[in-house]
C-alpha cells in the first residue's frame, strides 16, 4: 500500500462541508439513541472492553507510583473514543443504507479500502493519549518531585490543599483542554468519512479541521456534550460508558452525515436497499422471499 493512497486515498470526489447548527446536534443525538436501541447487542459486543479496560487500567493506580497519573488515564480516554467506537460508525452506516447491520459487520472496516488511513489515524491518536500521560507526569514531577505519594489519602490532601495540588489542578485542566481541543479537531468526523468513502488520512482530518472552522460554536457545543457524556459514563467505574460510548458512536455518523455533503458517486453498498410495497391481498405469498 502506498504511502500516497494512505495520505489522499483514491477518491476523486473531494468533501464538501456544510454549514449546522445546536439542532443537528441534538438530531443526531436523537438518532443515535434510535440506533442503539435498535442494535443493543452489537453496542454491547464492541463497548464492553472499553469500561473493562478503564478498570484494569485504574487498577494500576493501586500502586502508589501510578497514583498521580489515574485522573490523566480516566480523562485521556476521550482522545482515544474515535478508535473505540470505529465499529459502530460502521453499524450505523449500514443500517442507514438498509444493509444487514448484524454484529459481525462490526468488523467490516478490516475490509474497506481506507484500513490503512485509519490505521494511521488510530495511530496518531493513540500517540497523542501516550503525549498526555507523559506531560500530566512532567506536570506533576514539577510541582511534587519524583517521590511517588504514600497512599491516596495523602495524595488527595496534597492536591486539594496545597498550593502545589492546585498548581497542579489549573496547568493540567488547562493543558488537557488543548489536548482534547485538538483531538475534536482532527477527528470529529474524520473516521466516519474514511468508512464513507476513500479519501485518506490527510484528507479526511483536513476536512474535519474544516468542519470545526465552518462550525465552531457548534462543534465547541458537540465537544462539551463529549466531555460531558463521558464524565458521567464514567461513573460509576466507567460502566456507564457501555451506553454512553454506543449513543455518542453511533451520533457522530449522524452528525458526520450532516456536516458533510453526501458523495455524489457513493459505493453500491452505500445506497439504501429498495424494499418493495407488501399488501394484504399477497399473504401468504409475500412471506416466502423467492416471490418477485
Amino acid at each position: 500500500m502506498s504511502q500516497s493512497h494512505i495520505l489522499t486515498g483514491t477518491s476523486q470526489a473531494r468533501p464538501v462541508v456544510r454549514h449546522i447548527s445546536p439542532s443537528d446536534l441534538f438530531s443526531s443525538l436523537k438518532l443515535g439513541i434510535a440506533d442503539f436501541l435498535a442494535m443493543p447487542s452489537h453496542a454491547v459486543f464492541l463497548c464492553v472492553i472499553y469500561p473493562l479496560l478503564g478498570i484494569f487500567l485504574i487498577s494500576l493506580t493501586l500502586d502508589s507510583s501510578w497514583l498521580p497519573l489515574a485522573f490523566p488515564i480516566a480523562a485521556g480516554f476521550a482522545l482515544i473514543g474515535p478508535i473505540a467506537a470505529i465499529g459502530l460508525y460502521e453499524l450505523s452506516r449500514r443500517r442507514e443504507a438498509g444493509l444487514d447491520s448484524s454484529s459481525s459487520h462490526a468488523l467490516d472496516v478490516l475490509y474497506s479500502p481506507s484500513l490503512p488511513a485509519i490505521v494511521a489515524l488510530g495511530m496518531l491518536l493513540m500517540v497523542i493519549f501516550l503525549v498526555w500521560l507523559a506531560v500530566a507526569e512532567a506536570i506533576y514531577v514539577a510541582d511534587f518531585g519524583y517521590a511517588p505519594p504514600a497512599s491516596i489519602r495523602q495524595f488527595a490532601t496534597e492536591v486539594l490543599t496545597t498550593n502545589a495540588g492546585w498548581n497542579l489542578i489549573f496547568i493540567g485542566t488547562g493543558i488537557g483542554f488543548l489536548f482534547a481541543a485538538f483531538v475534536l479537531a482532527v477527528s470529529a468526523i474524520s473516521f466516519p468519512l474514511l468508512l464513507d468513502r476513500d479519501v485518506g488520512a490527510a484528507v479526511a482530518v483536513y476536512t474535519s479541521i474544516q468542519v470545526i472552522k465552518e462550525n465552531p460554536g457548534t462543534m465547541a457545543l458537540w465537544g462539551f456534550i463529549v466531555a460531558a457524556l463521558l464524565l458521567i459514563g464514567s461513573i460509576p467505574f466507567f460502566l456507564g460508558l457501555t451506553v454512553v460510548m454506543p449513543v455518542l458512536g453511533h451520533a457522530t455518523w449522524h452528525l458526520y452525515r450532516r456536516a458533510i455533503e453526501t458523495d455524489p458517486n457513493p459505493h453500491p453498498d452505500y445506497k439504501p436497499r429498495e424494499r418493495p410495497r407488501r399488501y394484504a391481498a399477497d399473504f401468504p405469498a409475500a412471506l416466502f422471499p423467492t416471490r418477485r
